[in-house]
C-alpha cells in the first residue's frame, strides 16, 4: 500500500476537525426539538384541562325545570292559590332523528325525479323534511282528538335550532276529557307523548283578585347556582308574580328548580342515559290572613258597583278582607291572558285595586278626627252645644248649606253631631279648632303616609292639607273656606279604604296608629302604638255619637231593617259621602266605617262605594249595608265556633 501524501493527509484532518456550520445547524435542530416538545408539553400537560372543559362543552347539554311554586292559604287553611296539572301534547323531536333522514331522502328522491329547476339546498330539504315527519304526528294527534291543529314551520325550526332536547309542543293545555282519550291511544314509547306541567289555579276564581295577584311567564330559573357552568343551557318556562301577593312574596313561592345533564352527539341529539339529575321542589306556601267566607261576603254586597271594603282584626292589624270591584277573574290568567280577557278587563277598569289605590275624599268620616282634635285643644266640650244649625251658615262671603233631609238641626251636642253628621257643628268647631291643629290630628292616625302593607303598589298619594301645602302646591292661601271643606272631610284631602280602616281600628284601640298585615300568625301579640290622648267622657263622647249614628243617626238602616241587623251586636260607626269627579262626571263617593262589639272592638271595617253620576248617593244607604254584611258573616261564624267548642 502506498504511503499517505502530504496532501491527502491534510485533507482527512481538514474533515476530522473542527466546523462551526455543522454545530450551528445541529443546534438549531436541537433547539427546534426543544421548542416542539416544549409545546407538547404546555397542550398537554397545561391546557389539557381546557382542552377537556372544551370538548364537554361540546358534548354536554344543561337542561333546567321551574319547580312547581308555593300555595297561599286564608287564615282557616283553605286554599286561595294553588297549581293544578297542565297537560299538553308533546313531540321529543331528539328521538326522530332516524325518521328525519329517512324523510330528508325520500324529499330528495322525489326533487331529483320530478323537478325540472333548481334543485333545493340540503338546508332547505331538511326543513321541509323536519315538517313532513312532525305534521304526522299533528296529524295522529287530531285524529286522537277531532281537532285540526297546524304546524308552525318557522317555529318548529327555531325549536329545532335552538332547543332539541325540550320537548315541542303540538297542543297545548289539553281539556280533561282530550287527556283521558289520548292516553288510550298513545304507545309507550312513542315519541309523541302527553307532557304534564303546572299551572296555576285559584278556587274562588275572582275572589280577592286584586290581593292575591297573578303570575306571568318567566324565561327560566338564575342557572348560576346549578352544575354545569358554561354549558349550553336549555331552560323549561316558569312562572313569575306580577302583582299581589304573588309578586311580594315571589321569592318565598317560586320552586327550587331542577336540572339534568345530558350528553349529546356533534349533531345535538341526546345520548341516554344522563350524566346528573335532580327534581324540581315546590316552593314555600304563606298563609295570609284573609277569611275567605268574609272576603266572599263584601263582594257579594258590593255586587256590580264599583267600590272597596276592607276589615281589620282591631288587635293585630291582621286583614280579614280586602275586597276592590269590578274585579276578575284569577282563572283567566292561568297559563296565560288572553288579549280579549285583558281587552275586557281595560274596558271595565277592573285593574285597579281600590283599596290600596283608590283615593277619595273621606266625607263625615273625617269628622271624627275634627271631633277629636277640637277635643284635645279645648275647641269644644262633650256637652257644649257651640252651633244652632238652621241648614246654611256663612263663612266669609260663602253659603254652606247643611243638607240633612230637614233643612235644619238646631242645637246640638258633640254625640248627636256625630250621630246626625251636622255639617254646621263641625264648620263651626273646625274652624274654631284651626286646620293646623286638625292636620296635626289627622297626621297622628298616619292619614298623611301609606301604610306599609304587603302589597306592591300601595298608593303614596293619600294627603293631609295645610296652609304650607297649599301654598307650595298652588301657589295659594289657605282660606277659611278651606279650613270648612276640611273640617267635613273634602276640599283636597284624600285617603284610600285601607288607610281609613286602619284609622277605625286605631280608634277602637284608643290608639293613634295600626300598622295591617296579610300574614296570618296564629298568636299574633296586639298592636300597642300612642294613645289618642282623650279623657274617659271625652271617649265616651265620641263612641256614643258613633253608636247613636248606627240607631237613629245616619246609618240607622243597621238596626232598622230587619236584613241588616247583626243580633246583639252593638256597632259604632260614621258614614260619610264625598264629591269626587270621575271622566263620566262628578259623582258621590259613599262611605261608612265602623267597629264593633262596641265594648271590646274586635274587628273594624271601612267601605267606599261609587255614586251613579247625576244620583245622590249617601254613605247610609249605600256603605252600610256592606258593612252589615261583613259583620253578619264575622259573628255567624263566631257564634258558630263558640257553639261547636
Amino acid at each position: 500500500m502506498a504511503a499517505p501524501t502530504e496532501r491527502s493527509g491534510s485533507l482527512v484532518e481538514s474533515k476530522t476537525g473542527f466546523d462551526p456550520r455543522i454545530i450551528a445547524f445541529h443546534g438549531v435542530v436541537i433547539l427546534l426539538l426543544g421548542v416542539l416538545a416544549s409545546g407538547l408539553a404546555y397542550q398537554q400537560l397545561f391546557k389539557g384541562a381546557i382542552h377537556h372543559e372544551e370538548e364537554r362543552q361540546q358534548n354536554e347539554r344543561r337542561v333546567i325545570v321551574p319547580g312547581p311554586r308555593g300555595n297561599i292559604f286564608d287564615r282557616n287553611g283553605r286554599l286561595l292559590v294553588g297549581n293544578r296539572p297542565r297537560f299538553a301534547v308533546v313531540l321529543y323531536l331528539d328521538e326522530l332523528r332516524g325518521e328525519f333522514r329517512e324523510e330528508f331522502i325520500r324529499v330528495r328522491n322525489n326533487y331529483r325525479r320530478t323537478s325540472e329547476g333548481d334543485m333545493p339546498t340540503n338546508a332547505q330539504l331538511e326543513r321541509i323534511a323536519h315538517t313532513s315527519v312532525v305534521k304526522r304526528y299533528m296529524d295522529q294527534v287530531n285524529e286522537f282528538l277531532g281537532r285540526s291543529g297546524t304546524v308552525d314551520a318557522s317555529g318548529l325550526q327555531r325549536h329545532l335550532e335552538r332547543q332539541l332536547l325540550l320537548p315541542y309542543t303540538l297542543v297545548d293545555d289539553l281539556k280533561p276529557e282530550e287527556f283521558a282519550r289520548l292516553i288510550e291511544h298513545l304507545p309507550v314509547n312513542s315519541p309523541l307523548q302527553v307532557y304534564t306541567s303546572n299551572t296555576r289555579f285559584y278556587p274562588y276564581a275572582g275572589a280577592a283578585a286584586h290581593t292575591l295577584g297573578y303570575v306571568g311567564v318567566n324565561e327560566g330559573a338564575d342557572d348560576e347556582e346549578f352544575p354545569g357552568e358554561g354549558l349550553t343551557t336549555l331552560k323549561m318556562k316558569g312562572s313569575i308574580g306580577r302583582d299581589g301577593l304573588e309578586k311580594q312574596f315571589d321569592s318565598t313561592l317560586q320552586g327550587e328548580a331542577g336540572y339534568t345533564i345530558l350528553r349529546v352527539d356533534p349533531s345535538g341529539y341526546k345520548v341516554n342515559p344522563p350524566i346528573e339529575h335532580r327534581l324540581p321542589v315546590q316552593g314555600g306556601s304563606i298563609t295570609t290572613s284573609l277569611d275567605i267566607d268574609l272576603q266572599q261576603a263584601a263582594e257579594e254586597a258590593i255586587g256590580e258597583q264599583t267600590g272597596a271594603a276592607v276589615a281589620l282584626d282591631v288587635h293585630t292589624g291582621e286583614v280579614l278582607l280586602m275586597a276592590s270591584l269590578p274585579g276578575y277573574d284569577l282563572n283567566t290568567f292561568s297559563p296565560k291572558l288572553s288579549k280579549a280577557a285583558a281587552a275586557d278587563i281595560e274596558e271595565r277598569k277592573a285593574w285597579t285595586n281600590s283599596a290600596i289605590n283608590g283615593v277619595y275624599a273621606p266625607g263625615s268620616t273625617f269628622k271624627l278626627v275634627v271631633s277629636m282634635a277640637a277635643l284635645i285643644n279645648g275647641a269644644v266640650h262633650p256637652n257644649d252645644t257651640p252651633a244652632d244649625c238652621e241648614g246654611y251658615m256663612m263663612v266669609r262671603n260663602r253659603r254652606f248649606g247643611c243638607d240633612n233631609g230637614l233643612g235644619h238641626h238646631g242645637l246640638l251636642t258633640l254625640p248627636e253631631a256625630i250621630s246626625e253628621s251636622c255639617d254646621i257643628y263641625f264648620w263651626t268647631v273646625g274652624l274654631k279648632t284651626g286646620v293646623d291643629a286638625i292636620a296635626a290630628e289627622a297626621r297622628r292616625f298616619h292619614l298623611d303616609k301609606p301604610t306599609g302593607i304587603e302589597l306592591p303598589g300601595e298608593t303614596h298619594r293619600m294627603l293631609i292639607p295645610d296652609p304650607d301645602w297649599k301654598q307650595a302646591k298652588r301657589s295659594e292661601s289657605w282660606t277659611p273656606g278651606d279650613t270648612a271643606n276640611m273640617s267635613i272631610g273634602q276640599g283636597y284631602i284624600g285617603e284610600t279604604p285601607l288607610t281609613m280602616a286602619c284609622f277605625a281600628a286605631s280608634l277602637a284601640r284608643g290608639e293613634t296608629w295600626t300598622m295591617p298585615t296579610l300574614i296570618h300568625q296564629a298568636n299574633r301579640p296586639g298592636q300597642h302604638t300612642e294613645p289618642i290622648g282623650l279623657s274617659d267622657s271625652q271617649r265616651a263622647a265620641i263612641l256614643k255619637g258613633m253608636e247613636g249614628c248606627t240607631t237613629e243617626g245616619t246609618a240607622k238602616y243597621l238596626t232598622t231593617i230587619e236584613d241588616l241587623r247583626v243580633p246583639g251586636v252593638r256597632i259604632a260607626g260614621k258614614t260619610g259621602t264625598a264629591q269626587i269627579i270621575r271622566p263620566q262626571g262628578k259623582v258621590d263617593e259613599a262611605w261608612f266605617i265602623c267597629f264593633a262589639p262596641l265594648e271590646n272592638p274586635e274587628i273594624a271595617i271601612a267601605v267606599a262605594v261609587d255614586g251613579p253620576p247625576g244620583e245622590n248617593f249617601g254613605g247610609g244607604r249605600e256603605a252600610a249595608p256592606i258593612a252589615s254584611a261583613i259583620l253578619k258573616k264575622y259573628f255567624a261564624k263566631k257564634h258558630a265556633q263558640v257553639a261547636a267548642n
